[in-house]
């Protein structure tokens, strides 16, 4: 995967990836963590595509500054990181709290849009992990530096470490890892919290696009659920497909939040399929799939 690259966005830093040639994806990574989620499925992408993907404000290698983390504020910079790229639409790809700007984004940004793709997308209903619930709570900025020090930190990279070593890898428990790995640092953990408390409280999730899916209902949208999600459980993604009549949704079986880390080769497969599918500025919609298990794949 090719190397970071920077940008300045009205005077803040903006890492981002960019890779590959045509169409292009803006993939949007989830809530505590970076463009590196991506890694395994951007080359197979980039094989026939322009593959975009920024850390978000607050995330991975961009800056991380006391400012707005909101789903609109993420929306606008992203919209100002494809005008700085002299990219005038894309298909939007969103995983996790990415999948609830790219739905901000979609709503905001209309034009910018071909297609909508959402991967275990938040902002579909009020259910989400537990953990994430608790530490939206007032006092988390004390309880996440002693959860996360640099000592225990530091056993489990080297355990980590060992099992790759012993071709014993776990992709979804990486993934979580690289997430709880990363509130070692004050400045992530602050952006963490100010971004988490955007749109989740001890209820679960405190905003919905579910009222606007009928907006753009023209517009191609692909939902990717992993079967066993125990963050987001995949019955956001049925009530989407309730909400926008049209759509297409594959759920994996076997799958948990992470689809894109625990099932690369299946979910480029299933993005490809998709937009060889659904031509550019048709307004047509692919054919609705429930299930990849009930279709066979």
């Amino acid at each position: 995967m090719n190397d970071v690259n920077y940008l300045d966005l009205h005077g803040d830093r903006v890492a981002y990836r960019d890779e590959g040639s045509g169409e292009v994806l803006l993939l949007i990574h989830g809530m505590a963590g970076s463009s590196d989620a991506w890694r395994d499925l951007i080359p197979l992408l980039a094989k026939k595509y322009r593959v975009v993907a920024p850390d978000l404000l607050g995330h991975g290698q961009s800056v991380k500054p006391r400012g707005d983390y909101s789903l609109g504020a993420f929306a606008v910079s992203l919209r100002d990181l494809l005008d700085e790229l002299g990219i005038a639409r894309a298909t939007i790809v969103g995983h996790s709290l990415g999948g609830g700007v790219a739905m901000q984004f979609l709503y905001q940004h209309p034009d910018y849009c071909e297609r909508l793709i959402l991967i275990s997308s938040g902002g579909l209903g009020s259910d989400v992990g537990l953990i994430l619930r608790a530490l939206s709570a007032p006092g988390a900025e004390l309880v996440l530096p002693v959860i996360a020090p640099p000592p225990v930190l530091k056993v489990g990279n080297k355990i980590g470490a060992w099992f790759t070593a012993s071709g014993m890898r776990n992709p979804r428990a990486s993934e979580i890892w690289r997430a709880y790995s990363s509130f070692s640092d004050r400045p992530t953990r602050d952006a963490f919290l100010r971004t988490l408390r955007s749109v989740v409280d001890y209820r679960g999730q405190a905003v919905s696009a579910l009222n606007r899916l009928h907006i753009r209902a023209e517009m191609p949208t692909l939902a990717i659920w992993g079967e066993d999600d125990r963050i987001i459980p995949v019955e956001h993604g049925h009530a989407a497909m309730t909400a926008r009549p049209g759509a297409r949704l594959e759920v994996l079986p076997g799958v948990g939040h992470f689809a894109h880390v625990e099932a690369p080769h299946q979910v480029a497969e299933i993005i490809d399929d998709f937009m060889q599918s659904t031509g550019r500025d048709t307004g047509v919609d692919a054919p609705n799939v429930s299930s990849s298990a009930d279709s066979g794949k």
